[in-house]
């Protein structure tokens, strides 16, 4: 083959190649419904079952129960393949005493915020976190505060979702972002771990394009005594119209709950935006929803236990969170932050 018919063939193969790249791009972003389909109650049910046991003696922050937690998320991560973050050197961010005492003394032990990662295909560099805080409080009087609600799940809803990224990009349709997967500590003593991330992110806050927050979505409040099929969304128009789009779009869609804007109200006495661990990436201009089912008679109580969950509410809305996630991920461009966040 001479030179010039060199330079033809090489320029057709380039053709070809760049345009069997743009279809496999086209063929990688599907619609999540198969994927939101494979979030069950009964895999929720079975991690909460061990998370909100007796064996963890009720997930103080520091304690042995809550460490005991830890190491059975972390094993749950290595059985699904997912690792721990680029740049970490294993799945813990340790939190020190001093950290989460500086501010009010309760003499809390050092603890861990627990991370995993599914990096993004075409845009790693941008990461959409999703949080909820793994720790409760502990044993008291002899009794074990089991917090299977509060937040075990939470806790649960992160591992079913980071699942289901996971096989999802095993099957060629990874998600486009970075997933960082954040089970944070100290929330019950104020929001420590999350803010503690905050200020020593391993990801730079200007590329963390949103947060989604999962704190208690496994039971019904009093306001919703006839049916489980809503979830309060707190947040997500507070600093980004089209993360509230994005909420909205996505739950007509795929998965179809009431959202109910009760406690999104900023004059709201519970205040409740202010209550979890979106807060600490909403503080710094990152765009944050915190998904919630409202208080309840068992809240911070030693009766928030297993039996008394709802699975398939929590399903749905850990379905509504999964749906949340792969949008933000896929999309052309991340959410613009458009509003103050006061």
């Amino acid at each position: 083959m001479n030179y010039l018919k060199q330079i033809v063939f090489l320029s057709s193969l380039q053709l070809l190649t760049i345009s069997c790249s743009s279809q496999t791009a086209k063929i990688r972003t599907v619609e999540p419904t198969n994927y939101i389909n494979k979030i069950t109650s009964a895999d929720l049910k079975t991690y909460l079952q061990v998370i909100a046991s007796d064996a963890m003696e009720g997930r103080e922050t520091g304690s042995a129960g809550q460490k005991l937690a830890g190491d059975y998320l972390i094993n749950q991560y290595k059985s699904f393949k997912i690792p721990f973050p680029k740049g970490a050197k294993d799945y813990y961010q340790k939190v020190p005493a001093d950290f989460m005492n500086a501010k009010k003394n309760e003499n809390l032990p050092d603890s861990e915020n627990i991370w995993a990662y599914i990096e993004g295909s075409e845009k790693p560099n941008e990461v959409i976190v999703i949080s909820a805080h793994y720790d409760h409080v502990g044993v008291k009087n002899g009794e074990v505060y089991n917090g299977a609600d509060d937040d075990g799940s939470g806790t649960v809803a992160l591992l079913e979702i980071a699942k289901t990224f996971a096989k999802a990009k095993k099957e060629g349709h990874g998600p486009k972002r970075s997933i960082l997967i954040l089970h944070v500590t100290g929330e019950e003593h104020g929001l420590h771990g999350s803010r503690f991330y905050s200020e020593n992110p391993l990801f730079p806050l200007a590329n963390t394009i949103t947060d989604i927050n999962i704190d208690m979505i496994g039971r019904r409040d009093d306001l919703h005594k006839d049916s489980n099929n809503y979830v309060y969304v707190i947040g997500s128009d507070y600093l980004s119209t089209d993360l509230y789009n994005i909420c909205e779009e996505v739950n007509k869609k795929y998965v179809n709950l009431f959202l109910d804007y009760k406690f999104n109200d900023r004059s709201d006495p519970n205040r409740f935006y202010y209550r979890s661990d979106h807060y600490n990436f909403a503080k710094h201009g990152i765009p944050s929803v915190f998904l919630f089912n409202g208080v309840h008679a068992d809240y911070h109580k030693p009766t928030d236990e297993v039996d008394k969950i709802e699975f398939d509410a929590l399903a749905k809305r850990t379905q509504l969170a999964f749906a949340i996630a792969w949008e933000l991920a896929n999309r052309e461009n991340r959410p613009v932050v458009d509003k103050s966040g006061n």
